[in-house]
């Protein structure tokens, strides 16, 4: 039958009579005309087939039920069907089934699995559909929840607006409006923060943005826009707090009190002032970024509490450690999820002052991805030209940081980005020493841990010995954490036997330590004497992040012939030094009577044990050549002494430096003997004069210098194999060597 529709389309209605299987075509136009096999149906008049079709109307009427567009007289007919096999095909029909699935059905031959196949398409349609069913009755839950919150919202509104009252929207907003005014802000962010208030105004209460907003204003009424606590300039004062709190660190006292002497100047004489307003602006924004240098423990972040508290200003401290993204500083921006300002703007709205004392720990341990450089966000935060109007990516206004006394800390320079270090002064804590250790002890370190383990005085008591021996056994650091580590741990030890009731107080003496800390870590200076008893062996000095420390070089050799290599993770500086060394001692063999063989005939194995910690620089350089010049020399180094010091290829001693703290090393492991390159001399002045004047110190311009101090005199009994392996061969002019140690150099130079 063919349809017209009023638009023109065309539809054909065709009733299915019989199945036939094509055969060959015997016309292609006008139309296809081909031979065609019948296909007789395979009608199972039984129970089963009459109980599935049964179930297949039951099933199609289930679905016709879901499918409210679907006519009621259509499904009636439908349903009403009596012959399975018409059943099958009516239903097929105008059930939504797949080609594949519906040319299964017509492929079949009995009526009986016919339906089954059916009867499986129709459930599965019919789980389809309950579930699209419940996820459309579930979003309708959720639509009508919102339109019926805001009808209430609205009768609310209509209810407090007869009766007189302000509905919760404008109580808020005007709250906001309230705080705006008392928050004193800048111009710039008094205008941003109404152009905010007027758009959280117009927004319904239900919509996204209007926590946006909400939390953006929160945040620039919160803000210590003008709170600031007031300065005590008082010098006594400070130094009083300075001292209570830290001993010793002198230079690092004075500079902050030179910081507030000036301070107090420049406000006592604000209104003897003639200099131009712009030059007075930029001088009231004038700060002082102070960086405190040195090893772990001695006291870089206690230090800043101190400043605080000596100029009555809040604390914050904020350690950078592993911070790899720049948002962490300048903030996130508000089109982020959950942003929010840098840790910057949210450590002032804690501390509700524009005006502390911030310090930023660790910040040599900043590290950079593809977030961003965080050190790079430091540079406004830190610069005195530039943080007067800091902008934070969330806030988008200007932030006045000038008035923040900021305080950074690091263990070493080495990974400060150099334009960040530019804007901060470096001062270096070294570490203590022994006698400062043991005032530290006494003062601060025992009478805390005697409290923080709930003990008395009169229970627990330390003897210097004890202490002294805690020190150079047990702890030998730079700094007095872990010495108060082992305190805390004999305490508790204390604690222990207390309540058990097996004591009732002790005095800790050196007898005892094994008995409350174990072992001892460290040895004294008979271990160190025992491992330079062998020539090649020399101790040098090292300066690292944790402090000054002792490092030994060792050299051996072996049969071969001009092998050299050096172990230990050293680094590229601290190899080339090597071979220099190397290369000056080979070149100078005559000099230090030193045998021509040796080196066609051994290879020198350089090592520098404590090979799982990294080492790099120049100042081992003569050491190295010492520990050559002693292992083909057979002479031992002399006992106690240590050395440290750059070398050049003609032997000259270049500075170096860390001196301070390599001498205080070489205090703390027993070296009564210091060789230093002559030109650090006067760094000598920065040493405490009790270690001074405890310890001999020999300046040395040449590597002569440091062999003759370092090794003792030549005994031919302890000459190296090498030298009697040459003697008994026919002596040679020097004048004949000469062509051989000059090939020898220009080969190893290559």
């Amino acid at each position: 039958r063919l349809l017209r529709a009023p638009d023109g389309t065309v539809r054909l209605l065709v009733q299915g009579m019989e199945r036939f299987r094509l055969g060959e075509f015997t016309q292609e136009e006008p139309y296809l005309k081909a031979h065609i096999h019948l296909i007789p149906e395979t009608v199972e008049d039984n129970l089963e087939t009459g109980a599935l079709a049964r179930n297949a109307r039951d099933q199609f009427q289930q679905i016709t039920q879901m499918i409210p567009s679907f006519p009621d007289e259509l499904a009636n007919s439908i349903i009403s069907l009596e012959d399975p096999l018409q059943t099958v095909y009516t239903i097929a029909n105008f059930q939504r089934i797949d080609l594949k699935d519906a040319q299964e059905i017509l492929e079949i031959d009995s009526v009986y699995e016919k339906l089954k196949k059916l009867i499986g398409l129709l459930v599965r349609e019919a789980e389809v559909l309950q579930i699209g069913q419940k996820i459309q009755n579930e979003a309708r839950g959720e639509i009508e929840k919102v339109q019926r919150e805001y009808f209430l919202r609205e009768q609310m509104k209509a209810i407090q607006r007869e009766l007189g009252d302000k509905d919760e929207q404008a109580v808020e907003a005007e709250e906001f409006r309230k705080k705006i005014e008392d928050a004193k802000m800048p111009e710039e962010a008094y205008k941003q923060a109404k152009r905010e208030l007027d758009r959280l105004s117009r927004l319904p209460t239900a919509a996204a943005e209007y926590g946006v907003i909400r939390t953006y204003l929160d945040w620039l009424v919160t803000l210590p826009w003008s709170n600031a606590t007031q300065d005590n300039l008082d010098i006594g004062h400070a130094r009083e707090i300075l001292n209570k709190d830290h001993y010793g660190l002198e230079d690092v006292k004075d500079r902050i009190l030179e910081f507030l002497a000036i301070r107090k100047l420049r406000l006592d004489r604000k209104d003897e002032e003639k200099k131009p307003s712009d030059d007075l602006i930029r001088r009231e924004r004038e700060g002082v970024i102070l960086c405190f240098v040195g090893p772990p423990g001695v006291g870089k972040t206690s230090l800043g509490q101190s400043i605080a508290r000596a100029m009555e200003r809040k604390f914050i401290r904020a350690s950078l450690g592993g911070v790899r993204d720049e948002a962490e500083i300048r903030g996130h921006r508000r089109t982020y999820i959950g942003s929010m300002p840098g840790r910057v703007l949210q450590s002032l709205r804690r501390v509700d002052s524009k005006n502390p004392v911030f310090m930023l720990d660790e910040v040599d341990k900043l590290t950079f991805d593809f977030h961003g450089d965080p050190a790079s966000a430091l540079l406004e935060v830190l610069d005195p030209e530039q943080n007067g109007e800091f902008r934070d990516n969330y806030l988008e206004v200007a932030y006045d940081l000038s008035q923040v006394f900021f305080i950074t800390t690091a263990n070493t320079l080495e990974t400060i980005p150099r334009p960040l270090l530019d804007r901060m002064e470096v001062i270096f804590l070294s570490g203590y020493t022994e006698n400062e250790k043991l005032a530290i002890a006494r003062g601060y370190l025992i009478p805390r841990q005697i409290r923080e383990n709930s003990l008395h005085e009169t229970e627990v008591t330390l003897s210097d010995d004890a202490l002294k021996a805690i020190i150079r056994q047990y702890t030998r650091e730079a700094g007095v954490r872990n010495l108060e580590r082992k305190i805390g741990a004999v305490c508790r030890k204390v604690g222990t036997k207390i309540a058990e009731g097996k004591l009732e107080k002790v005095d800790i003496t050196p007898d005892l330590l094994e008995e409350y800390l174990d072992h001892p870590i460290y040895f004294g200076p008979e271990e160190l004497n025992k491992r330079i008893s062998i020539p090649g062996v020399v101790p040098g000095l090292a300066w690292t992040s944790f402090g000054g420390d002792i490092l030994f070089i060792e050299a051996t050799s072996m049969p071969g012939g001009r092998g050299f290599q050096v172990t230990g993770s050293v680094g590229n500086v601290m190899q080339e030094s090597a071979r220099a060394a190397l290369s000056y001692v080979r070149s100078r063999a005559a000099s230090f009577k030193l045998s021509d063989e040796f080196f066609n005939k051994f290879d020198i194995h350089m090592h520098i044990p404590s090979g799982a910690q990294p080492k790099d620089g120049p100042s081992a350089g003569v050491t190295m050549a010492t520990s050559l010049v002693s292992l083909i020399s057979g002479r031992k180094v002399k006992p106690q002494v240590g050395m440290t010091g750059e070398i050049t290829l003609r032997g000259q001693v270049l500075a170096i430096g860390g001196v301070k703290e390599k001498v205080l090393a070489a205090h703390r492991n027993g070296l009564t003997t210091v060789i230093l390159p002559k030109r650090n001399e006067q760094d000598l002045d920065d040493v405490p004069e009790e270690i001074r004047n405890s310890m001999k110190f020999i300046f040395a311009e040449s590597v002569e210098d440091v062999i003759d101090a370092a090794l003792e005199k030549a005994k031919p009994t302890r000459k190296h194999p090498a030298v009697k392996l040459s003697a008994k061969k026919q002596p040679r002019k020097s004048a004949a060597r000469k062509p051989l140690a000059k090939k020898s150099t220009k080969t190893k130079a290559k």
